[in-house]
């Protein structure tokens, strides 16, 4: 009898070893590395070209085209040019769209207003706003508009979030009311083209 207790305690202890020499493992066992995520683009970055060209070419059936040169400064990007083919004295949306493709014969392909930071469709430089809102153009006696603007808070080039390289302007058939959502009511796109860095 005395025999038999001495093998279970001889077996218990053996087994309890056991079971604490799996635990010691298995705690100091390395831990899996988190698996590797690729960096995230930066929401704003300053501008690391010089000039873009943006060539407006017409769409939805309009005679508007036209040619406009995108040079950084200060806190955004100077938009100049001029856009031709409206009637006279017309007022017209115009905006930055997120997607460089003019392809579609309507302009469809560019996309909604470049809306990097989720605002709400407004006016610039009053309260909320897409990045890519503009003021309205308006032509003059001839039909053409002569275009000085500044976009605030993007940049040119770098890759950043609020980068406009390889986006699109698109010019609308109507003016932008500034209220309504998500684009203004302005109508058909009568006029788009892909900003190109050329330095």
């Amino acid at each position: 009898m005395q025999m038999h207790t001495h093998r279970h305690l001889h077996i218990l202890t053996a087994a309890l070893m056991l079971a604490l020499a799996g635990c010691a493992s298995t705690s100091t066992a390395p831990t899996a590395k988190p698996a590797a995520t690729s960096p995230m683009k930066p929401m704003t970055g300053p501008s690391t070209a010089q000039r873009a060209v943006a060539n407006l070419a017409s769409a939805s059936g309009s005679l508007v085209s036209g040619r406009l040169t995108l040079v950084p400064r200060g806190d955004g990007v100077d938009v100049s040019g001029e856009i031709g083919g409206f009637n006279p004295g017309s007022s017209h949306g115009f905006h930055i769209h997120e997607k460089g493709d003019c392809s579609a014969a309507d302009a469809s392909s560019a996309g909604g207003h470049f809306n990097p930071a989720g605002q709400p469709h407004g006016r610039a430089m009053q309260g909320t706003h897409h990045a890519g809102d503009s003021d309205n153009l308006v032509a003059d006696a001839n039909g053409v508009a002569k275009i000085n603007t500044h976009f605030m808070g993007v940049s040119l080039g770098g890759g950043a979030g609020n980068d406009i390289a390889s986006r699109a302007i698109v010019v609308h058939a109507a003016p932008d009311d500034y209220t309504s959502q998500p684009a203004g009511n302005a109508g058909a796109r009568v006029a788009c083209g892909v900003i190109k860095v050329v330095r």
